[in-house]
């Protein structure tokens, strides 16, 4: 049996496409979820001022469901191709999925 994991990705606005267009122009990787959030960090050095006085920084997230041994190669793509900085990522278990119907 094959262990999946959730791949996500935290980043600014900025880098939406740039790291959207690497995922899709790859035929080899899954789907993904994109979505809008908002982080708070003690880190606000590239905040605007609307995000200093918010207290939040806006962020999108993305999230990919892959095999455990293959999300290396995901972000070493990403890493390849977008080389940022501001991109932060983690794992977690994915239990079960599959569709209702």
């Amino acid at each position: 049996m094959t262990t999946l994991v959730r791949l996500s990705l935290a980043f600014p606005p900025s880098l939406e496409a740039a790291i959207t267009e690497v995922l899709i122009a790859a035929p080899e990787l899954p789907g993904f979820t994109l979505f809008n959030a908002e982080g708070h960090s003690s880190d606000f050095s590239s905040a605007s001022t609307a995000e200093r006085i918010r207290g939040r920084i806006d962020q999108r997230v993305l999230w990919m469901i892959v095999e455990q041994g293959s999300y290396q190669q995901v972000l070493a793509l990403l890493r390849a191709t977008i080389g940022a900085t501001h991109v932060r990522w983690w794992l977690e278990p994915v239990l079960d999925m599959g569709h209702l119907a």
